[in-house]
């Protein structure tokens, strides 16, 4: 039974890595801050660690004896990344040189996974963008991510260590976050729609992304892993859409017309925006055999569909 360690498991990549890790039968440890009950499980073994504080990382991998780490956990909002600019860079950049150096001491052997991000690309150079493309990032979360791709990259070539990265474009679910604009849509849509909400805020709805589903992503980076050399990859659809076709489809999925119910905050804008994001997975479909299965418009109801779910349990609970 082979054994992976997941930072960040308690978050939506963590989450859908540790369920298809599961499938393969697996024996998956968790890194978390803090052990609850609430956070209990008896097929996921979670163990207390700080990615900051580096003896409990390497009392952590003396203890999971991991085959492989995916190293998920970062500070991953890129707005707030401005306001917790210093924490960013600890917990997203320095967190990574922390875990791979304690990896190298405790199980060199293993086989290591980094989150990078399509945010390393920001003020785009060309595109669409793959793994040569030059990286411009334009916000803290991104130059923290830049380090901990290069700092992969470099431990890598400096001693052999099997360590990859996965250049991720944006990846949403049904267990993303209401802080992201795609959970955000898809989770007010439904409270106005079920009369729990009248208007929904929200920033730049010009801005374009590549947009996939998470639980296809954490495919490919099981997939990376298990290749004889490591590499970096980016993993994306290869197609790009708007805030506003968000909007349209999963206010559409309700039966409404969005623009009776959508303000735009300039408070809600990025400092700097970043420009057109659209990846080049050829390299991941050709050495990887990966492709994305989950389109745009089915991602959207997906999502909406979970969402009306919560939002009728709502509407329940209150009605009572």
């Amino acid at each position: 039974m082979k054994r992976a360690l997941i930072t960040g498991i308690t978050g939506q990549d963590g989450s859908y890595l540790a369920d298809f890790l599961l499938q393969k039968g697996y024996r998956v440890f968790g890194l978390t801050r803090k052990l609850n009950r609430a956070s209990a499980s008896d097929k996921i073994t979670l163990l207390k660690g700080d990615l900051l504080d580096q003896n409990s990382l390497i009392n952590v991998l003396e203890e999971a004896k991991p085959d492989e780490i995916y190293n998920l956990g970062a500070h991953s909002f890129v707005q707030t990344s401005w306001n917790h600019s210093v924490l960013t860079a600890e917990l997203t950049a320095m967190s990574v040189t922390k875990i791979i150096d304690a990896a190298l001491k405790v199980c060199p052997k293993s086989r290591f996974y980094q989150a990078s991000s399509s945010e390393l690309f920001g003020k785009v150079q060309s595109g669409p963008q793959n793994e040569e493309t030059r990286f411009y990032p334009r916000s803290p979360y991104g130059v923290a991510k830049l380090y901990g791709h290069w700092i992969t990259v470099n431990f890598r070539e400096s001693f052999g260590y099997h360590a990859s990265s996965g250049i991720m474009f944006n990846h949403e679910s049904p267990r993303r976050g209401l802080e992201y604009v795609t959970r955000k849509i898809s989770h007010t849509a439904a409270l106005i729609k079920n009369g729990l909400a009248k208007e929904l805020r929200l920033g730049n709805i010009e801005g374009r992304r590549d947009w996939g589903f998470a639980g296809d992503y954490v495919e490919a980076m099981w997939l990376m892993l298990q290749q004889e050399k490591a590499d970096d990859y980016v993993v994306a659809t290869g197609e790009t859409h708007s805030v506003k076709d968000f909007l349209d489809l999963a206010f559409a999925r309700v039966d409404l017309d969005w623009k009776e119910f959508v303000k735009t905050d300039e408070k809600l804008y990025r400092p700097i925006e970043v420009s057109h994001l659209v990846g080049d997975y050829s390299k991941a479909k050709r050495v990887l055999g990966w492709t994305p299965k989950v389109d745009f418009k089915n991602l959207v109801f997906m999502m909406v569909d979970h969402d009306m779910e919560v939002a009728r349990k709502l509407k329940s609970e209150a009605s009572k």
